[in-house]
């Protein structure tokens, strides 16, 4: 980065700053001559009762907090101000700036920030942090460097590791590396913080996001040279799910050990977690067991997670029996399955052709006072569809939405889609009528293909007015779908709805 624009950024809220003064309610007033300007001046702040009343510093941020509009906040921020013996604190200046900050009022905010190094009030860097925040999420990232800067002239004492690790952490995020190198050499150099063990926490993250598990390894080289910067449980956990990640299991066990003989880490639920994941996806779920086995044996129950993903496992490679041995260990270990669960094991159920099973489950779902969504109803759809049984999918369709569950279109489609499949023409058409009745029309090549079907079948009539119900809602069936229908009505010897069909076809222009 140039050095000259970074010593501009470093000066930019110093206290030799030239820069003239100018108060947020100086700003405003300049600001606000380019527009027309207003027929009449309130007299009182918003919120503000009209007998003169001295307004506290609770009271005022309050206020402020209330305003929608921040140019308003910034008119209380400032009147208030005017009041005998009142003197803004770390508070008052802490809300108007996240105020302004959200409502992405920078230049405001920044005339704000310049009248901080003239006050005299004690501030806190945790204000600079939280603007970090704000910038990074409007990708504005040098910003967020200059929010590092501004808090020694500001807060009068040089940025803490905790304010030097958020930076960073922001900026790694983001993917800004020159910045983040350039954080790092000015906090050195500049404040002499040497990182700490957080700091580092964040590189190695970085490098195994990126897949570069040798730079990550580097950097838990010196931390172990380190005496203040030492690895923890963070680091190993991380460089874990890396390996795992990279399908190097074997390493990551290797590396789990050397944690707990060499360095007397203890593992907790979520470094379980990373290696349960890893070998479970990895196709390896007995190893994943055996975690589990071990966690359990040195003292450290498995939560949700480690369950959940345990399960996934096992329905992934068809062991449908221990999956739902192991749910029925997480229900036993006095563990809640949640929603995503239930709808796991209900899917693998489905698609092994077990869907009387997972109807079972469905009804502990609401037994349990576990909410289904339209994933797992349409999961149910699926599974019923598939076993032919179209009368109870039907029915599904029908009685749900009356018990106020939400279905979504891909619900009603998944059952047209087999239905026409399967040549259930009769049933197929009523569900049409149902959908459309609903508000949800068909897929393009569904709504195609019903069209060709019952064109096939020789059912003109109902082929024609399936035709006028689908142009009705926005369909444009396609040009060899249009000829057949044409032929079909023609050959039975209906003229009447062959001459509709063709009214339809120069009015739409199709």
């Amino acid at each position: 980065m140039d050095t000259v624009k970074l010593a501009a950024r470093k000066s930019r809220y110093s206290l030799g700053s030239s820069i003239q003064l100018m108060s947020p309610l100086q700003h405003l007033k300049t600001t606000s001559c380019k527009s027309n300007p207003p027929t009449e001046t309130p007299t009182t702040i918003a919120g503000v009762p009209r007998k003169s009343k001295f307004i506290s510093h609770d009271l005022a941020i309050n206020l402020i907090r209330r305003e929608n509009n921040p140019e308003r906040a910034l008119e209380t921020f400032n009147k208030v101000l005017h009041q005998r013996g009142f003197n803004h604190n770390n508070s008052t200046y802490a809300i108007i700036l996240h105020k302004l900050a959200q409502c992405k009022k920078y230049q405001s905010l920044d005339t704000v920030l310049h009248q901080m190094t003239y006050e005299t009030c004690k501030f806190q860097e945790g204000i600079f942090l939280n603007l970090m925040k704000h910038f990074s999420k409007s990708s504005l990232h040098e910003r967020v460097l200059e929010m590092f800067y501004a808090i020694q002239p500001i807060v009068r004492e040089k940025p803490s590791l905790k304010a030097v690790s958020t930076c960073l952490n922001l900026l790694v995020d983001a993917s800004q590396i020159d910045l983040a190198r350039t954080l790092l050499l000015t906090a050195r150099k500049d404040f002499h913080l040497e990182p700490n063990t957080c700091i580092f926490n964040i590189l190695v993250k970085h490098h195994c996001k990126k897949g570069d598990l040798a730079s990550a390894f580097e950097v838990l080289k010196e931390m172990e040279k380190s005496k203040v910067s030492f690895p923890n449980l963070i680091t190993y956990s991380t460089l874990m799910d890396g390996l795992c990640g990279s399908g190097r299991l074997e390493e990551a066990i290797d590396l789990f050990e050397e944690m707990l003989t060499k360095h007397q880490i203890v593992p907790d639920a979520l470094t379980y977690s990373v290696l349960i994941n890893g070998f479970s996806r990895g196709g390896k779920t007995d190893r994943a067991r055996k975690i589990m086995e071990f966690m359990k044996k040195n003292g450290c129950n498995p939560n949700v997670i480690n369950y959940s993903v345990l399960m996934n496992g096992f329905c992934k490679e068809g062991r449908l029996e221990e999956a739902k041995e192991t749910f029925n260990e997480m229900k036993s270990a006095g563990l809640k399955p949640d929603t995503v669960i239930f709808t796991t094991l209900i899917n693998f159920l489905c698609r092994a052709a077990r869907t009387d099973e997972a109807i079972v489950l469905l009804k502990e779902m609401k037994e349990n006072e576990c909410k289904a969504d339209e994933v797992t109803f349409n999961v149910i759809l699926g599974g019923l569809c598939r076993e032919c049984r179209f009368d109870e999918a039907l029915n599904m369709l029908e009685r749900l939405p009356c018990d106020g569950v939400y279905l979504n279109k891909a619900s009603y489609r998944i059952v047209l889609n087999f239905l026409c499949k399967e040549g259930e023409l009769e049933k197929a058409n009523n569900l049409l009528r149902l959908m459309l009745e609903r508000g949800f029309l068909p897929h393009f090549a569904t709504s195609n293909e019903l069209l060709v079907c019952l064109c096939e079948a020789g059912k003109a009539n109902e082929a024609a007015v399936t035709s006028f119900l689908l142009i009705d809602m926005g369909f444009k069936p396609e040009p060899n779908t249009w000829s057949l229908l044409i032929d079909v009505v023609c050959r039975e010897r209906k003229l009447l709805p062959a001459f509709k069909l063709l009214d339809e076809l120069i009015l739409k222009d199709f």
